[in-house]
């Protein structure tokens, strides 16, 4: 049996396919999802969706949002996702620089609250890419 996996965008689907299994970056850690998983809804963080399709992992950055697991159906409503392929590894660093350097620099809460989400996106963005890698 497989899952049928659905991610959505405000702008998109950003993915539309059957895997053998989810790891999900839930709001309280990683879970897991088989088929056959009992209906679930969780809140997801920012971080790497991974993907299991015929022994071989495919992550997807995904930005935050929901998850429904129901009958082998996994709809995940995303403020935003990247597939790891669409990733270039010198921006993300740069990104990643630029955010560890607007913390340093933020005089207010707002400030570096927003440092901190983009902390968060640019090292969920070179994660994926170094799992294309191993």
């Amino acid at each position: 049996m497989t899952l049928n996996i659905r991610v959505i965008a405000p702008d998109k689907t950003v993915w539309d396919a059957t895997a053998e299994e989810v790891i999900l970056p839930s709001s309280t850690g990683q879970l897991g999802i088989l088929t056959g998983h009992i209906p679930l809804l969780t809140a997801l963080d920012i971080g790497v969706m991974r993907v299991r399709i015929d022994k071989e992992w495919i992550p997807i950055v995904l930005l935050g949002g929901f998850a429904e697991v129901e009958n082998n159906k996994i709809t995940i409503l995303v403020n935003g996702a990247e597939e790891a392929t669409d990733i270039d590894p010198e921006t993300a660093q740069q990104n990643l620089d630029e955010a560890s350097k607007l913390l340093t620099e933020a005089t207010s809460s707002r400030a570096q609250i927003e440092a901190t989400q983009k902390i968060r996106k640019a090292r969920a963005r070179l994660q994926a890419i170094a799992t294309l890698s191993s």
